[in-house]
């Protein structure tokens, strides 16, 4: 593997990343929309 292999796969894993984290942001968003987030705090908030 070179160096210029490594770079490329940096990219695609800051591209995964950034997915993995918008679709987290969207899943909780939902939650706390359709009321399920009233559990969820519950949770975290005791």
């Amino acid at each position: 593997m070179s160096i210029d292999d490594d770079d490329d796969m940096t990219v695609f894993s800051d591209r995964r990343q950034r997915r993995v984290k918008i679709t987290a942001w969207v899943v909780i968003a939902a939650l706390i929309i359709t009321g399920g987030g009233a559990t969820v705090f519950a949770l975290i908030f005791g």
